[in-house]
């Protein structure tokens, strides 16, 4: 009674790389024809023949193949590498304990009352966020320092850090004078000059070097930063480098009000930066190539526009209001992500299976018999490692759920949260930083970044590893992932409670 079971599994293995491999089995299939037809004809025969043609036709033929080879490549589009990233560490002095949350909270009587503070005490207890997380000097003064001058220094701190750690790892390769484009995103915050302007006054980077500065993209920014340097390096000359910045700035957004939907970003949100270098060409130690990218934007419904909204308060005070639908809103938005970024990423077997359900969905309707579940692809066949970006511990929930991942596949995301918060842009090059500290990121191995963010925004971007990180690479999570995974307590859905 046992081996029917054990066929079936055989025979479903084999159909499945029967269809994943459906053009090399077609391309052996014909060659083997040729060869077998073409077998009677000795050696000698082909070479008089190719020697009887014009020389005419044979110099056609190349041209011809020639341009055929051309002509695929510029339509393919230049490969694009990731030759290094780096991230901002935070030191020890920033740390914000719950402890220290409290604390400060009740040293401002006149901006918070004591619901207000129960309630961020019971968020932020149930974020997913540990003792750990960092914000900046000026959320330690009482009131918080909300000034540009506070803004500035953060920047600078956590901006520089990330950059001079990304050209220290490519010291022998790639230096600042080497730039050729510079694109920098933070969502909130944009002084002037703009960010981009002070990392080339900082790093003198050349005078022709192109700038780009991103702005009020949310969370989302750092995938849709490299989605436009994709662009821009594939109609560059080869050897082009773009540098590429994700942030975001704290310091003069801390809200100071009691709207309870606009206190959630104090309590999420913290200190974090992360850097890369993108070329066209195949660097001497290129880390990873890039796959396909793919931005979804879900704005034109009301509820997903206003889902992450700047504005202010009845009192006047200004703040990010984050939807109690917020998870809900990212499930929406990924869902019409995968619908375009699947197909060209899942194998063949996997999309023969979705499309085999639709269509016995469409036949059940047709005859009235129900609704048939549609079936979900399972994206770890096309991936070994997925980073969520830590946007909370909802959104996290969320995405889980609705891809049917495993723990395993989350713990990158959940820890990053745990470790450093929800850092904004910045926070899957963490989730990254985190699986290469574990060692679990080998040469081959895909990984899928997945981002949302204000508008409402979900990218997608994958990428295939060329070289891991050696042992003991130093990142942001050098002095603490023996530590990691910690174990996450249970929390109660309602946070009314």
């Amino acid at each position: 009674m046992g081996s029917p079971p054990r066929a079936n599994v055989v025979l479903k293995t084999v159909a499945r790389l029967a269809v994943n491999n459906f053009f090399a089995v077609v391309a052996v299939a014909v060659a083997a024809a040729v060869v077998r037809r073409a077998w009677p004809v000795r050696p000698e025969e082909i070479l008089d023949r190719m020697r009887a043609l014009p020389p005419v036709h044979a110099l056609m033929a190349v041209i011809l193949a020639a341009g055929v080879a051309k002509l695929r490549r510029m339509r393919r589009g230049r490969d694009v590498y990731l030759v290094e990233y780096g991230c901002f560490r935070p030191k020890a002095c920033y740390r914000t304990p719950f402890a220290t949350c409290l604390e400060h909270a009740h040293l401002m009587p006149y901006l918070v009352d004591e619901e207000s503070v129960a309630f961020a005490m019971r968020l932020l207890e149930r974020s997913g966020l540990g003792e750990e997380t960092c914000v900046p000097d000026a959320y330690h003064y009482m009131p918080p320092d909300r000034s540009l001058r506070a803004s500035r220094d953060e920047a600078e701190l956590v901006i520089f850090a990330a950059v001079d750690d990304v050209f220290a790892k490519t010291a022998h390769t790639v230096r600042p004078r080497d730039v050729d484009v510079l694109v920098v995103n933070c969502s909130i915050f944009t002084p002037v000059p703009v960010f981009a302007d002070m990392v080339v006054n900082r790093y003198g980077l050349r005078a022709d070097v192109r700038t780009v500065n991103l702005s009020g993209m949310g969370c989302s920014a750092g995938l849709v930063s490299v989605g436009l340097a994709r662009n821009l390096l594939q109609t560059a000359p080869p050897g082009t480098r773009v540098l590429v910045v994700s942030t975001e700035i704290l310091s003069s957004q801390y809200y100071v009000g009691t709207e309870r939907a606009m206190l959630l970003p104090n309590c999420l949100f913290r200190m974090g930066a992360a850097a890369v270098i993108l070329s066209n060409s195949p660097h001497p130690g290129a880390r990873f190539r890039l796959g396909r990218v793919v931005r979804t934007v879900t704005a034109a419904r009301d509820a997903d526009y206003r889902c992450v909204f700047q504005e202010e308060d009845d009192k006047g005070n200004t703040g990010i209001r984050l939807s109690k639908d917020l998870a809900t809103t990212a499930g929406y938005a990924l869902k019409n992500n995968i619908a375009a970024f699947g197909p060209l990423v899942l194998p063949a077997w996997e999309q023969l299976l979705v499309a085999a359900s639709m269509l016995r969905r469409k036949l059940l309707l047709m005859s009235g018999r129900g609704k048939a579940r549609l079936y979900r692809p399972d994206f770890r066949t096309a991936f070994e490692h997925i980073c969520i970006h830590a946007g909370g511990r909802g959104v996290i929930d969320e995405v889980q759920h609705g891809l049917g991942l495993s723990d395993d596949d989350v713990e990158a995301s959940r820890m990053t949260l745990h470790r450093f918060g929800n850092t904004s842009s910045s926070s899957v090059l963490y989730e990254l930083a985190y699986l290469e500290a574990k060692g679990r990121v080998e040469k081959g191995d895909r990984v899928w970044m997945i981002s949302f963010g204000a508008g409402f925004d979900c990218n997608s971007v994958a990428w295939e590893c060329l070289q891991p990180a050696g042992h003991g690479a130093d990142g942001p999570w050098a002095e603490c992932i023996g530590r990691y995974p910690v174990q996450l307590p249970e929390i109660d859905k309602d946070i009314n409670k």
